[in-house]
Formats: structure tokens, sequence, C-alpha cells
């Protein structure tokens, strides 16, 4: 066994001299896809906040108040000084208006993304820098605090890109205080950048910033006295404006100390106990990563502090928690994966899709999930200092190299030949997106009933004319034999899941450079019977008129009226080639003959893609020829597989042994935080 270096990992970057241009490609149909999206919403759900904030003579929120809500509906929930920028647009002009905001909002976008690109790889190469920021703004346009700005045309983004200039540069001018000056006046709860821009020797910027804030706040007191007056005073900050703060989408302290029940001084008690040791603490870790030359996730983390103790946090003002995905943490290349990918899933799906369920536990944390990963960042997670020793990730366990002359496989250079243990959490997160996919795919394949029964005859027709037609003999044997019957309901819905997710988890556990083989092939297994549902949709038996099915799992179906059952509700009924009931079964099957340790495990792994070719037949879900498509997909996921690494699946393949790390890792702590002076 070797180890692949930095050199391997060029030459491995350098077979794809097209991902740049594929990357920004993406990039910009994303881009296409949000503005295209948002421009196509009804009236009332497309800028819905900017149109309930212009006013019925065509400038915003007049005659009136910029907070008179029973006359506009909802009232604005910007600060005056926004309300003096916004002032000129007009009611004439909504139809370009649209237009123009949704392209200026994912200009900045853009250029935040540009911007922080090339922050983070100020010491790389140009290669690197290339690939950041496209990589960066698509993920960006589809999380939900972009597509939460576009669709409702606030102004949140704008403040984040103006900020970026003071935090982000080495020796930021005048411009780039007068720039964050702005953006606290448009968001005061950014003024917690003025210290932060102190502490990290940034005072003129700081000092300019404070200055601008003021001088922009003062103008509209003088311009909209009452207004100010409205917002200053009778609203502490803004606080109560635009929406009720105990709502789910408000994730912040305050709005989850509404949500946990406490109200009035007892939950604003509370919430001072926790906010400012929350910023002490935070902003004191946010310093010393900017100091380390990460200004990135120093300014990421000062965000994240603002998400938490702003009175409302509501979704299109969280952009700075998917900012914080740029800190380093782990000590091999798989775990640096963990971190970004656990930050990107909270921030593109919403709650129902993170964690699917009623559990309670489940559900509160994954409605509160922004939030707790603000605070994570703010104050927990001990992202890695430049002079770790770890700060370079230990490359992982790799393949033998090279490969026999002549010959094409294995396909995958050596770099990603790996045989050891992938990061768990790592896995748990693919596979519950993977999951999600598949049911997406499966639910969405075409479902014409037409369609699918005609293809049930052309099956039924083939198996007769082969003489395999025996599903109908076994359907109503199983039928009108009770133990059968309740055997074969029972091992339908109980097994499918378990079987495999068991498997996978021994083989993580005690094989994991076959696990990784081994999920390979179950994954494009899975990935082509997805397609065979797409290209072949096929009613199952149970389903075919005139053909005399009996359902023996899920009852009797009224084949007569379109939708025949609440069970065409759940999945889509006409995805049954191929079986991956089969193929599921067939894979574990494999797996326990060729790794089982005793001779009664293997005979069980020959007899249980058996018995579930039986019990699909018998209950009507499935014919036989379903099954062979089953078998298929999985022979389909094993030469894939074999093409890809050179390898079998299920041979014994001893990883080898880890370098261990070194003792000590120098984290942040309090000895290396600069005290405030």
């Amino acid at each position: 066994m070797i180890r692949t270096g930095g050199r391997q990992l060029s030459e491995i970057r350098s077979r794809i001299p097209l991902a740049p241009a594929a990357l920004w490609l993406l990039a910009g149909l994303l881009a296409i896809r949000q503005a295209a999206h948002t421009l196509t919403l009804p009236p009332g759900r497309r800028l819905a906040d900017l149109e309930t904030w212009l006013g019925t003579d065509g400038v915003l929120q007049l005659p009136g108040s910029l907070y008179d809500g029973e006359t506009h509906g909802r009232p604005f929930s910007g600060t005056p000084f926004a309300g003096l920028v916004l002032r000129p647009l007009s009611n004439a002009a909504e139809q370009t208006l649209g237009v123009v905001w949704t392209i200026a909002t994912l200009l900045i976008v853009a250029a935040v993304g540009v911007v922080v690109a090339r922050s983070i790889t100020a010491t790389s190469s140009r290669r690197a820098r290339v690939l950041a920021a496209p990589v960066l703004i698509s993920l960006m346009v589809v999380s939900l605090p972009v597509r939460g700005n576009l669709s409702l045309g606030q102004l949140s983004l704008l403040p984040v890109l103006l900020v970026l200039p003071a935090c982000l540069a080495r020796e930021p001018g005048r411009g780039a205080g007068i720039s964050a000056g702005v953006a606290m006046a448009l968001q005061p709860v950014m003024l917690l950048f003025a210290p932060f821009l102190w502490f990290t020797r940034r005072r003129d910027t700081a000092l300019t910033s404070v200055g601008t804030f003021a001088a922009g706040t003062a103008l509209a007191w003088a311009a909209l006295p009452q207004d100010s007056l409205t917002y200053w005073v009778h609203h502490v900050a803004g606080a109560g404006l635009g929406g009720m703060p105990d709502a789910l989408s408000n994730q912040s302290l305050h709005g989850l100390l509404l949500r946990s029940g406490l109200q009035g001084p007892a939950e604003y008690a509370v919430l001072a106990v926790v906010a400012v040791p929350l910023v002490w603490f935070g902003l004191r870790r946010a310093v010393a990563y900017s100091l380390d030359n990460q200004a990135v996730l120093g300014t990421a983390l000062t965000g994240c502090i603002i998400v938490a103790v702003s009175p409302v946090s509501w979704q299109h003002q969280q952009l700075w928690i998917l900012l914080a995905a740029v800190g380093r943490l782990g000590t091999v290349r798989a775990d640096r994966l963990v971190w970004p990918l656990v930050v990107a899933a909270v921030m593109v799906f919403r709650s129902e899709q993170l964690l699917p369920g009623n559990l309670q536990a489940a559900r509160t944390i994954a409605d509160n999930a922004p939030l707790l990963l603000a605070l994570l960042a703010a104050v927990a997670m001990p992202f890695l200092v430049r002079e770790s020793p770890h700060w370079e990730a230990r490359p992982p366990e790799l393949a033998a190299a090279g490969r026999a002359p002549g010959r094409r496989i294995p396909v995958l250079p050596d770099g990603l030949r790996v045989l050891s243990r992938p990061n768990l959490v790592l896995e748990l997160i693919l596979i519950r997106v993977g999951y999600s996919f598949y049911s997406f795919i499966r639910a969405s394949v075409p479902d014409q009933r037409t369609v699918a029964e005609e293809h049930g005859r052309q099956v039924i027709g083939i198996e007769r004319f082969l003489h395999i037609d025996m599903e109908h003999a076994l359907n109503h044997f199983t039928a009108r034999t009770e133990w059968v019957k309740a055997f074969s309901g029972f091992f339908y819905e109980t097994f499918h899941f378990l079987v495999p997710l068991s498997l996978l988890a021994w083989l993580y556990i005690s094989r994991p450079a076959q696990y990784r083989s081994a999920r390979t092939v179950l994954c494009v297994a899975t990935a082509t019977g997805l397609i065979g549902f797409w290209l072949y949709p096929l009613a199952p038996p149970r389903l075919m008129p005139g053909h005399d099915y009996i359902d023996t799992v899920h009852g009797p179906q009224d084949l007569a009226n379109p939708d025949f059952g609440a069970l065409t509700e759940v999945s889509n009924q006409y995805a049954a080639m191929p079986s991956l009931h089969v193929g599921w079964s067939l894979w574990c099957g494999l797996v326990i003959l060729f790794m089982a340790p005793k001779v009664w495990m293997k005979v069980l792994g020959v007899a249980y893609p058996l018995t579930t070719t039986f019990v699909v037949m018998a209950t009507a879900n499935h014919y036989i020829l379903d099954a062979v498509g089953g078998a298929a997909v999985i022979s389909v996921g094993l030469g894939v597989q074999y093409a890809l690494t050179g390898r079998n699946p299920f041979r014994d393949v001893e990883p080898p042994p880890v370098d261990e790390p070194p003792k000590h890792d120098k984290q942040v702590n309090q000895q290396d935080l600069p005290v405030f002076r």
C-alpha cells in the first residue's frame, strides 16, 4: 500500500481542465433558474415584502408612516435610513423593479462569493481561487437565505457585502469603513462588527464605520423624526416589526425563548444572561481566528453571533451561518467534509427535509437547526489554527498504485481509491441525502396508468411465452394460506431497509475497506433502478385489472377508480421494474455469503434473496422478470465498482496501518485569544 501526496493530487486536478468552466456554468444556470422561479411567482408571493412596502401613491409607504401596518398590510421592518434609501421606488416601475431587484440580488450574491473566495484562497494556487468562487456562489444561490431574499425582495444581503471589505482586507481604507457604516445603518445589529474591527487592528476603519452609522441615522432622524422615534424608541431598534418574534422562522435566542414559553421580564433576564457571555466569548474567538489569517472565518463567526443575539433573525438574514462553513475541522481529508456538509444541509434544506418524522426531540432540533448551528460555530466548534500540525490534513489510506500495462482498469486515479474507514457523520449525511433523492425520483417518475398497464401486459405476455408466469399461482396460494400470507406481509414490509442498513453498519465497523466498495455497488444499483423506473413505468401484478391478482399486503384496491387508494399518495405505484427488493436482497446475500464467518450464516445469505423473490411474487408486488431486473442492476453495480477500483468488493482487504496523529494539537484556547484593552 502507498500513500498519495500533494504532487499526485496536483496530477489528478490537472486531468480536469474543464472543471472551472463547468462550475461557472453550473453557477450561472442555478442563478438563472432562481431568477426565473422568482419572477414567475404569482403576485403576493413575488417580492412579497417589497410589494407591501410600496405606498398607494407609488412611493414607499406614502402617504403615512413607514411603520403604518394598518394601511399597507404589513409594516416596513427596516431602519428609517433604509426607508430613505428605498423612497424613490414607485409602483409605476414595479414590473421593471422586480427584474432589476432580482438581478441585483444575484449580483450581490456573486460579489460576496468572489470576495470571500479570494480571501479564503489568498495563499493558494490560481486554480483554487478559480474553483472556490463558483462553488461558493452555487451553494449560496440554492441556500435558504438567498432564496428568501429573492422571493421577499429584502435588503439583507447588501449589508453582508458592504461589511466584507472592512473585515477581509489587510489594510482597509476609509471607503471600507464608510461601506461598513452604511451596512450598520441598514441593520443596526451589524454594529457588533465595530468592536470586531477594533480588536483586529482596524481601528480607523472601526471609527469610520461608527461615524458613518451615526451620520446616516442622524440624517434619517432629521428627515423622518416620527418614524425614527417609532423605530428607535417605541420598537427598541426595530424589535417587533416585520412579524411575530416567536415565529419558528425567527432563528434568534429571543425567538427560541419566546417559543419555550418565557415572556416579559423573565425572558429578558434569561436572554441577557445568555447573550452577554455569548457575545464576549464568541467575539474573542472571532478576533483570534481573524488574527490567525482566517479573516473569513472570524467575520462569519461574528455574523453568527449577530444571528443569535438579534431580536429577530429571519431566514433571509442567516447567510453568515453558511459562510462559517470555511472553518477547518478534523485530521484527515474525509473529516474535512463533515462540517461544510452539515452547514450546507442546514442552510439548503427545510427542517422537515432535514429530519422527517414526528419524534418531538428530532423535530425541535430540526426546527431550530440554524440557531443551534450559529451557536456551535460561534462558541463551541474547535476550528483549527494555522499553526496546528493538522492544518494540512493527512491523506487517506489508499489502494496499491498502478495498473497492468495496456489495461484501463481501474478508472479512478490512485488518490481516490481509498481503503480506510470513512467518516461516520459524513456517511449518515450522504445516506440521508441519497434516500431523499431516491424518494423524490421514485415519486416523480412518469406514472401514466395506461402506459404502465400496457407494459404490464407486455411482461405477462413474455412470461407466458417463456412458461415462467408463476406469479398468479403463488399469489393465490398465499392468499388462501393464512400463515404464508402473514409471513409474506411481515417479510415484505420489515426487511427491505432493515437488513441492508444492518449490513452497512456491520461492514463500516468491522470491514471498512469492503464497506466502501459494497456501498458503491448498492448506490450504483439503486441509481440504475431509478433509471428503469423512469424509462419503463410498470404496473405490478396487484394493480393489473382483469388478471385476478390479490394484494395480500395492502388490501383490495378499487382499480375502477383512477385514485384507487390512499396508497397512491405515498409513492408512485408504477415503479415495479426493476425490483429493488430483489436487487437489495441479492446484494445482502452476496455480502453475507462472502464475508460471514459461519457456514449457517452463509446459508442464510443464500436463502435471503431467494425468499425475497418468493415474497414479492406471492404478494403480487412484482413479476419474476422484475426480479431478473433487480439482479441485473446489482450486476451493473458490481461492474461499475470493479471498473472504478479494480478490486472485488467482497474480497478481504486489510487497510495499511494508520499513522498515529501527534499527541498535542494547538487549538484556539483562552491563552491564544487577545486581551481586550
